[in-house]
């Protein structure tokens, strides 16, 4: 299939390059006017002469602007007109990544030995969430794919949205808590010492901070070894926690109700639930199944609780609402949002408004996180290390001060 090189200007005269494969021009040019670009040069080139040679079957896990991407370009060419087969064949041929183009290779292969493509999906279930392959199924039933896979790739970027947020909340702390710690232990270990020496050799009684300072240097200095095993330990037990249904369950209502991080991750989850449930709604898919899946991908184990008790107690003949009232998980405001949604008839749009609210308070609780954790840490760090140098000094200024008295 003839691959072109295409030069195009969108809606703000912005200029944007790239190429695609197409079984004519004016296919291309379907394409862009399609993504509401206007074509203004394309030629007939090679793939690989479009592609840096640096960017070429990239290793490494699939992510899910990777996903997003995937679901664009497919919806678009499905939009298109282009048959389903051909379509695959061109993601395949434009994932930059091995993983991500092998699966679309296998794929395309059961597509063509007769599978449905939800069928091929579900046998990739690394790549491809049970979310996905449920949005797909509802789009391959109700025959409008396309949109379908516009509102995935549309959800995905609100996931990975809220996962960067996430990420930026909680690195600047790890890694300033991590300099303060390597800081620390360098005056521990290294700076100490020699006052420590020098201490020894003037004899006389040390204050009470010094004595404190020095105490610490000798620990880190002679039980190193036992303090990283314990590190170690710590964080293996940690880890081999989250893999037991008790220790992962304990582990996730810390992370709800720790204090500061605790109402950032609980937005987080209410932002998820509400936009996964009522993207799964607008596509079509009964409330039980769309339950069923955000339980699976709640990424919390007591919210995972709540919304299986939930579509318990929906089969039983209740309402959405109360079960989530009484889990005592959900703010008051997102049940009775529901609850409105629920009697209205309206429930899809009263999520994504839940959605949109608390992915807005994630923007402010990050924002204020940010703020106010940077000067905490700073003052922190300045305190440590100033009862540090401080300590060193004090016998220095007791020894200058009985010199001058004499």
């Amino acid at each position: 299939m003839p691959y072109y090189q295409y030069v195009a200007r969108t809606a703000l005269g912005k200029i944007v390059s790239g190429g695609s494969e197409a079984v004519s021009q004016s296919m291309i040019v379907k394409m862009l006017r399609e993504k509401g670009l206007t074509p203004t040069s394309i030629r007939q080139g090679s793939a690989a002469a479009a592609v840096p040679r640096s960017q070429r079957q990239r290793r490494g896990r699939i992510k899910l602007e990777d996903l997003v991407i995937n679901s664009r370009q497919f919806a678009t060419m499905i939009r298109a007109g282009l048959p389903l087969i051909e379509v695959l064949n061109i993601l395949a041929d434009q994932a930059d990544k091995i993983q991500l183009k092998n699966t679309l290779r296998q794929i395309e292969k059961d597509v063509q030995g007769g599978s449905s493509l939800t069928e091929a999906l579900q046998k990739h279930p690394r790549v491809y969430s049970l979310f996905f392959v449920s949005m797909v199924r509802a789009g391959e039933t109700a025959g409008m794919l396309d949109a379908i896979l516009d509102q995935v790739a549309g959800y995905l970027e609100k996931v990975a949205a809220l996962q960067r947020k996430i990420r930026s909340a909680v690195m600047y702390p790890s890694v300033v808590s991590v300099v303060a710690v390597g800081i620390t232990t360098f005056l521990l270990v290294k700076v100490v010492p020699v006052f420590e020496d020098i201490f020894t050799e003037l004899g006389g009684d040390l204050p009470l901070p010094t004595k404190i300072t020095l105490g610490a240097s000798r620990v880190i200095q002679r039980h190193y070894a036992i303090l990283i095993l314990a590190l170690a330990a710590s964080v293996t037990g940690i880890w081999q926690a989250r893999k037991s249904a008790g220790g992962r369950k304990a582990l996730d209502r810390f992370k709800l109700n720790m204090p500061i991080f605790g109402p950032l991750f609980l937005k987080v989850a209410v932002a998820r639930f509400s936009r996964t449930l009522g993207t799964l709604i607008r596509s079509g898919v009964n409330i039980l199944s769309a339950l069923d899946i955000v339980a699976k991908t709640a990424g919390n184990v007591i919210v995972e609780e709540a919304v299986y008790r939930t579509r318990a107690s929906i089969q039983s003949g209740e309402s959405i609402a109360r079960p989530l009232i009484e889990s005592g998980v959900f703010p008051p405001m997102v049940t009775r949002m529901i609850d409105v949604g629920e009697r209205t008839g309206a429930l899809e749009s009263m999520l994504t408004k839940i959605a949109d609210f608390y992915e807005d308070q994630v923007d402010n609780t990050v924002a204020g996180l940010t703020s106010m954790i940077e000067p905490i840490l700073i003052v922190f760090l300045g305190m440590v290390v100033g009862f540090i140098v401080i300590s060193m000094f004090m016998p220095l200024f007791k020894m200058i001060e009985m010199i001058e008295k004499s």
